[in-house]
């Protein structure tokens, strides 16, 4: 049963871990990991404040499994600790989802980057526009 209280903690050290990276605005966005979602891979700015935001419930959601863990430690039997292990994972995925979608609604306040310089996208051909 040690092993079975193990799982949450291990899980939680790992997600406080990103949430830690996200709040601090350290998670490269060619990395695969972070909140991806369509609003925060829009720009490099729109990944760092939709991660920056989810940093903290992702913290916390680290935080509960690391106690959920503990917790299964000091059970006495084994209803008790499949409660707190299941609890503590629940709590969990519950706080990251939150998190992630914490995130993209911070995303989606971003304004969309620039466009590229030339002309603008008026799409005039190779011959350009003739604005300039």
């Amino acid at each position: 049963m040690v092993f079975l209280a193990l799982i949450p903690i291990l899980g939680g050290v790992l997600t406080g871990w990103g949430g830690y990276l996200g709040w601090r605005g350290r998670i490269p966005r060619d990395r695969g990991t972070g909140v991806r979602t369509w609003a925060t891979l829009r720009s490099d700015e729109a990944f760092r404040v939709g991660n920056k935001v989810a940093g903290l419930p992702t913290m916390t959601a680290g935080g509960v499994g690391v106690v959920a863990g503990g917790a299964a430690f000091l059970m006495p039997d084994t209803l008790g600790i499949l409660l707190a292990v299941g609890l503590g994972v629940l709590g969990m995925i519950a706080l990251t989802g939150a998190g992630g979608m914490l995130g993209h609604r911070a995303a989606t306040t971003v304004s969309d980057p620039a466009p590229a310089g030339g002309c603008g996208g008026c799409a005039c051909g190779t011959g350009g526009c003739g604005a300039g």
